[in-house]
């Protein structure tokens, strides 16, 4: 009988240049200034114009992602896990396994870097140890993702961590009046031990 992963443990993951942790109440405020990158908001498909992008949060907005980053350790259907630079002990992001299929045994992967983790080789850590603690851990049969046509630096993040591109949404994103297509990446348990 298979078992399910279970995502209320919140684990604490070394790594080299990074740890992923538990989130704390002292990251939200160090998040909310991640979140509202400009970079970030388009990348994550969070806004549809540059405008909007460079459009402070509101007070209602703050206050839902504020109370949602209080929940996160609470919350057994999904994991998230800060991203946190060792030699500055700064929170640079955030790495996430959502939308858990039980039937396929398999997860959606999310990761995001604020300006003061890039190009450092942080993300592509953050995601070998995720994705490491994804199959060995969690026993995952599969992990899947989707990229924005118009981010190739995390496409080279993934493709550089065993991930294979499985397809294409066709023009399934519009930002600033042009289509972007969305790509989708996989990597198999099989793939990863071989």
């Amino acid at each position: 009988m298979k078992s399910n992963p279970d995502f209320s443990i919140k684990p604490t993951i070394q790594g080299h240049k990074i740890v992923l942790r538990p989130f704390q109440s002292e990251d939200i405020q160090p998040m909310l200034n991640i979140l509202s990158d400009y970079e970030v908001r388009k990348l994550t498909g969070s806004i549809c114009t540059d405008q909007e992008a460079y459009t402070p949060a509101s007070p209602e907005e703050i206050r839902k992602t504020t109370q949602w980053y209080h929940t996160l350790n609470n919350q057994c259907d999904r994991l998230d896990l800060a991203i946190v630079e060792i030699t500055s002990n700064k929170i640079v992001g955030e790495v996430v396994f959502n939308e858990y299929d039980d039937n396929a045994n398999k997860v959606n992967f999310r990761i995001l870097i604020g300006p003061d983790g890039r190009n450092k080789g942080l993300g592509s850590e953050a995601t070998a140890l995720f994705i490491k603690y994804g199959f060995d851990i969690l026993k995952l049969h599969k992990i899947t993702l989707q990229v924005f046509s118009f981010n190739p630096r995390s496409e080279h993040v993934y493709l550089k961590n065993g991930f294979v591109q499985e397809g294409i949404l066709r023009e399934d994103f519009k930002y600033e009046n042009e289509y972007i297509d969305s790509k989708m990446y996989s990597i198999l348990s099989s793939e990863y031990y071989n």
